[in-house]
């Protein structure tokens, strides 16, 4: 058998990762050149001259036109955090080499915090990556599927309604050679009509052509001017249907993922952030040595998000 070298392909070493982010210094070089491509712009008044001033221990910039004091953090994940970017870089680095995702309690072990700050970092990155990725549709030929994570509970309802099955969409779209390109995966009230329109309009560049097993909900698509597809699978197995493999290698990817990493979470609360970063991982699985500097830059140019928000789960993408 040929190697795949996708799966073989080197990534960033740890060595590597500490010769380029292992002390403050450079971790803070990172998040200004992330932040501030072209050099520092004052957030109030976009001037670009500075100087460098001392408040309660802190290194602040403070505008030359303006007098307005801001942090190098400010305005990004890291906004108000108390613990040392080396700590922050190792939590990224270790969520974007592991293929298989990273639990937090994992996470704690690793980089030596508490299991709530290892779960809230953990959370954070994750919003950082599904935010990056719902900026993009996919077109072209995409295949879609319907999926559930969860099981039943013991003496609660079977099969799709069980209470404890959350509803998600997994689509995939295609090259010209019918290699698999994007990933999307987005956790739904439920399989409707009403349900896919609202989905597609979010995720599907008109004109797209997707390919689905024929449940009912999918015609949806042709309401935003895509083409769909339907082949009626009946009883076959995944493995009989080569027409949706790649779909449902992915969706055999991700249940080994979540099962390998995560003993358990509450799934009808988190299922989206979970479902994303395994997307975005996948979306970049091309060069795993960029995929670290990505994931920085994604991670200081996204909006803070609160302990209490991200525990309501009020962001969905």
């Amino acid at each position: 058998m040929a190697m795949n070298w996708v799966q073989f392909q080197q990534g960033m070493s740890l060595p590597e990762f500490l010769h380029s982010f292992g002390t403050e210094e450079k971790c803070a070089e990172a998040v200004m050149r992330a932040r501030w491509p072209e050099g520092f712009t004052c957030p109030r008044c976009g001037g670009g001259a500075y100087c460098m001033v001392r408040h309660e221990g802190r290194s602040l910039f403070q505008c030359n036109t303006c007098r307005r004091q801001t942090s190098l953090t400010a305005g990004t994940l890291f906004a108000g955090t108390k613990l040392p970017l080396t700590v922050w870089f190792l939590a990224i680095y270790r969520i974007s080499q592991a293929k298989t995702g990273i639990s937090a309690l994992a996470l704690k072990r690793e980089i030596g915090v508490s299991y709530p700050t290892a779960w809230l970092i953990h959370h954070k990155v994750m919003r950082a990556m599904a935010e990056r990725d719902s900026v993009h549709q996919l077109g072209g030929t995409v295949q879609i599927d319907d999926a559930y994570l969860g099981g039943e509970r013991s003496g609660g309802k079977v099969g799709r309604g069980s209470e404890n099955k959350i509803p998600f969409v997994a689509a995939v779209s295609l090259d010209v050679h019918n290699h698999p390109r994007y990933l999307k995966l987005t956790p739904l009230a439920g399989f409707t009509g009403q349900a896919i329109k609202q989905w597609a309009q979010t995720h599907l560049q008109p004109g797209s052509c997707v390919s689905s097993d024929g449940l009912g909900c999918f015609a949806a698509v042709t309401e935003v001017g895509c083409m769909h597809m339907p082949t009626v699978v009946g009883r076959a197995k995944p493995r009989e249907l080569p027409k949706f493999q790649w779909v449902n290698t992915i969706l055999g990817n991700l249940k080994t993922s979540l099962s390998g990493a995560c003993k358990a979470f509450k799934y009808g609360k988190y299922a989206a952030p979970y479902l994303s970063a395994f997307a975005y991982r996948f979306n970049r699985r091309f060069n795993l040595r960029d995929l670290v500097v990505r994931l920085i830059v994604d991670t200081v140019r996204c909006q803070p998000r609160s302990q209490r928000a991200i525990r309501t789960a009020e962001d969905h993408f």
